[in-house]
């Protein structure tokens, strides 16, 4: 019986949990640092936090970090693969991907996501339900792109950078690391590291 750890019992966990299912994982088994107070998430336990998981990783055939923040995404999954944790992708039957693609482990490719040839796509990111990467894109680690967002060709996008849902990127634009394109944004010029964008077209949020 192929089992599948998941760091995170939340929305998200939930998505990665059927995606796991549809995958041919039967024993599929949640973590949360909210444990014990937190018990399970739908029908499927949480055993523990991240400590009993760390301990009992190497038990699991697949590991999973199902968490939104990029940042503590990233930091976990390098935590639990030095822990000698199982990485892999993990796609749903319908996402479409091309065989020229790359994509790094610990990244989750939801359901009707499409990545096209030669794009590259780091560790630990997350290719949301129904966007698109199109031809030869760069994405760095932990980099996620939310449901709805379409990224055209040649974009860039930097590490624990996060593009809100429905956004729309121009060709060739680089947007830099820790950057934040706030939702339905329509991206036309680059993005420098840790700025915020938002509109159509986006502009920088200046916080006052």
């Amino acid at each position: 019986m192929k089992s599948c750890a998941i760091l995170g019992a939340s929305g998200h966990g939930k998505v990665v949990a059927e995606i796991a299912e549809l995958n041919g994982f039967q024993n599929i088994v949640f973590f949360d640092d909210r444990w014990p107070s937190l018990k399970s998430v739908e029908h499927w336990s949480v055993s523990g936090d991240t400590s009993t998981l760390l301990s009992t990783v190497k038990e699991y055939d697949l590991t999973v970090v199902a968490i939104g923040h990029n940042a503590i995404r990233c930091s976990k999954q390098r935590e639990l693969s030095s822990a000698g944790a199982n990485f892999d992708v993990l796609a749903h039957p319908s996402a479409v991907i091309s065989k020229y693609a790359n994509i790094g482990i610990g990244s989750v490719v939801m359901p009707n996501a499409v990545v096209n040839p030669f794009s590259h796509i780091g560790a630990s990111c997350i290719v949301n339900t129904g966007s698109t990467v199109d031809h030869d894109c760069k994405l760095a680690e932990g980099v996620h792109i939310s449901p709805g967002v379409n990224l055209a060709g040649g974009v860039e996008v930097g590490k624990n950078t996060w593009i809100g849902i429905g956004s729309q990127v121009k060709q060739l634009i680089v947007i830099g690391c820790d950057a934040v394109v706030g939702a339905g944004s329509t991206v036309i010029n680059n993005v420098p590291n840790f700025k915020t964008v938002v509109g159509s077209p986006a502009y920088e949020l200046i916080k006052s």
